[in-house]
């Protein structure tokens, strides 16, 4: 999940659906002590946890919140742009208005060469994704189970900000 980040480089990191913090983990193991890192959870419950696991951790920002507020989000924190976007969201059982939200409002956010990587356990919103994402790479992991794939998004089409997200395929 977050073997194509470049650590050395990365100034801002956040994760949507951080859950009970098992990449934001390997996040912190890796990063730069200096790297700001932004957890965004919707639970409120995980939120807690979240902030209790990583009270000591310096840099490190939990938001109980949704990843459909991200600008807002990183201006409340002085973020100014994000390297990296780290998901765990099933895009496949997420309302295609929210997704496309979510989307929409990450290209506003990630730098030109920024990246959106997602864990997901079908393919089956490859296409969708493709939408607003010039490239995309799907590497399958074995080592979790159920196997899910990886998705690595770059260079954001700039264009596409006011998408209106109509989408009628349906997993």
């Amino acid at each position: 999940m977050i073997e194509g980040i470049d650590f050395n480089k990365a100034k801002y990191i956040v994760e949507y659906g951080a859950g009970t913090g098992a990449f934001t983990e390997k996040l912190l193991k890796k990063r730069k002590r200096k790297t700001v890192v932004l957890l965004v959870e919707n639970n409120k419950a995980f939120a807690l946890l979240l902030q209790e696991k990583f009270k000591q951790e310096e840099n490190v920002f939990i938001v109980h919140g949704s990843a459909l507020n991200i600008e807002q989000h990183i201006k409340e924190f002085g973020i100014p742009y994000v390297d990296y976007v780290v998901s765990g969201l099933p895009f496949a059982s997420l309302p295609q208005k929210i997704s496309s939200g979510i989307l929409v409002n990450t290209i506003k956010v990630l730098k030109n060469d920024g990246q959106f990587i997602t864990f997901q356990y079908t393919k089956c919103k490859k296409a969708f994704i493709k939408r607003f994402f010039n490239e995309i790479d799907i590497k399958r992991e074995y080592r979790n189970l159920p196997p899910a794939y990886v998705f690595s998004c770059t260079i954001p089409n700039r264009h596409m900000e006011g998408h209106n997200g109509v989408h009628n395929s349906n997993c």
